[in-house]
């Protein structure tokens, strides 16, 4: 063999990537040491070319649509050396891609490739039908569920066909089911696309102008058949659900469960019937393991963010500050209260993540109100302490940072706890709450006089706010014992010179009870729920402007 014949076989580096390209392929390598993810091969083809020749995880995720992007974070999740990854995902710009590897050593690197969806399927058609496969119907579903509009979801599932294969055998049973298929293809326009996911599973996905596709479909498929010499009656149940496209469209195969449930709903009201999915299909379990799966990054995604109720001072009606509340802003369920998250958050061990975020994003919001607001003054901004928190590592390092690196004075950022989390030990927690106190943070017990008697150990506590349960202040009208509670707590604040701050206040006949007790401040419904960080600026101003909170008349 000549020297130049040998030549030719090598493949260099600029060969495998221009065979890279041809096939429309490319190589991955992560490196979370260096935080750098490299890409070498077909990159623009497959919608990766702002990520090439290499970039940081942070761009990777937000490259990833949002639904996606559990996905991205799955990838760069550090393993076991030997340990394979499989992931499904489509970036902006891009269709969907498997991105496959394995980590070549433990914790160091990860390396593989990444191929179109389609390379790695079969021919994605039903055999029996011509229609898409169960993985291709999704597939492509999720490629259609990126175009802005209203998109309708059906799935049809035949009835008694387990009673078709025993009367004509699976020959003559399999022919009801091509005819349908064939009719169900006939039946709607170009561009739907068109499945059989089960073995009686029939599914469309289309943009209903002028028509309603359940309605179609059935007029389509319960027509009459003659198979070998019997009339067929085909009756079906549908389950029907829409959604909105685009970036933050749900992910397919969640939609086509959705409308798997819708029918089962349907189902349970005889054959031939048909529901639209609804939030209350969802069992408890089924809804938690969804959460549970969404809430793993959420906070690294931010998506759930501080919302802000403002804190007012009674004598003057002016605004004081603001508590930071969580919420969380779901890509698919849209705003979420913290009942719906919070105790999963607290069962899955992200509390102590959640509290950190909560304290840097308020933080960060309160100095910028601040710089663009030189006339707030002393704003203050609130955030609670889990149950626990106050043990956590790194907490008094992790406030005096957030007000240094934010230029917030001593006081300006107030760390709530509760009753029950000091009574635990407290011995330790006096300790804690005086460093936190040496840091800079201002110090309120919150929910007083719901947990255990504390005050024998008040008066040792570096607290300045007393902070009145909400329970107490809305029924202190038409309650005795709640009025007098008030009453004692005011007093006890008075006599150990803290701050007293009254939850719970809807309206202004309840403010100015509360002030002729000579209670400090109020917050509450009655000047307005926790807002967003845009409302709360809002509020803010006007606030400033009109020189007093507005408070509603009546609750």
């Amino acid at each position: 063999m000549s020297f130049k014949v040998a030549e030719r076989r090598i493949w260099d580096a600029t060969t495998t990537l221009e065979a890279l390209g041809a096939a429309e392929v490319a190589l991955w390598h992560w490196d979370p040491e260096t935080d750098r993810l490299r890409i070498n091969g077909a990159a623009r083809a497959l919608g990766l070319s702002p990520l090439a020749p290499e970039c940081a995880s942070a761009a990777f995720r937000a490259l990833a649509l949002p639904q996606d992007r559990a996905q991205a974070e799955e990838l760069l999740r550090v393993r076991e050396a030997g340990s394979e990854i499989v992931v499904r995902m489509r970036m902006r710009g891009g269709e969907t891609c498997i991105w496959r590897g394995v980590w070549l050593e433990e914790g160091l690197r990860a390396a593989g490739v990444i191929a179109p969806e389609v390379k790695f399927a079969a021919s994605g058609k039903d055999d029996l039908t011509g229609l898409l496969d169960r993985r291709s119907f999704i597939a492509r579903a999720r490629e259609r569920l990126t175009h802005t509009g209203v998109h309708e979801l059906v799935v049809a599932d035949l009835d008694r066909l387990r009673r078709l294969n025993e009367a004509l055998g699976h020959e003559r049973a399999d022919l009801v089911l091509a005819a349908l298929g064939s009719r169900l293809a006939a039946a709607f326009p170009e561009g739907s696309i068109l499945g059989r996911i089960g073995e009686d599973e029939f599914a469309v996905l289309c943009e209903p102008h002028g028509y309603e596709p359940a309605e179609l479909l059935r007029s389509a498929l319960e027509q009459p058949l003659r198979i070998a010499g019997f009339d067929i009656h085909p009756t079906l149940t549908i389950g029907a659900v829409s959604a909105e496209g685009g970036e933050d469209a749900p992910e397919a195969a969640e939609l086509v469960r959705r409308a798997e449930l819708a029918v089962e709903a349907a189902a349970a009201n005889g054959r031939g019937s048909a529901a639209a999915y609804g939030r209350s299909m969802e069992t408890d379990g089924l809804s938690r393991l969804a959460l549970e799966a969404d809430l793993r990054g959420a906070i690294g995604r931010g998506e759930i963010i501080p919302y802000f109720q403002p804190v007012v001072r009674l004598s003057t009606g002016a605004l004081s500050g603001f508590e930071a509340l969580a919420r969380w802003i779901h890509p698919r369920r849209g705003l979420l209260p913290p009942d719906e998250f919070l105790p999963l958050i607290e069962e899955m061990g992200l509390m102590a993540e959640l509290g950190e975020h909560m304290m840097r994003s308020a933080g960060k919001q309160l100095a910028a109100w601040r710089h663009t607001h030189p006339a707030v003054g002393a704003l203050t901004v609130s955030v609670n302490l889990s149950t626990g928190e106050i043990d956590r590592p790194g907490l008094v390092h992790d406030v005096a940072q957030v007000l240094r690196e934010n230029g917030l004075p001593r006081g300006a950022l107030k760390l709530e706890v509760t009753e029950s989390d000091i009574m635990r030990d407290p011995e330790r927690a006096a300790v804690i709450l005086r460093s936190l106190r040496e840091a800079g943070a201002g110090l309120a017990l919150d929910d007083f006089g719901t947990g255990f008697s504390s005050l024998s150990y008040l008066t040792r506590l570096p607290f300045d706010t007393l902070k009145i349960d909400r329970y107490f202040v809305r029924t202190m009208g038409g309650n005795a014992g709640s009025a007098k509670i008030v009453r004692s707590v005011v007093k006890l604040g008075q006599d150990l010179d803290l701050e007293v701050v009254a939850e719970g206040v809807e309206n202004a006949e309840m403010a100015h009870a509360l002030q002729k007790l000579g209670c400090d401040y109020g917050q509450g419904f009655g000047y307005a729920p926790a807002l967003s960080p845009q409302e709360a600026e809002v509020y803010l101003n006007e606030a400033y402007v009109d020189g007093a909170a507005p408070v509603k008349a009546r609750g």
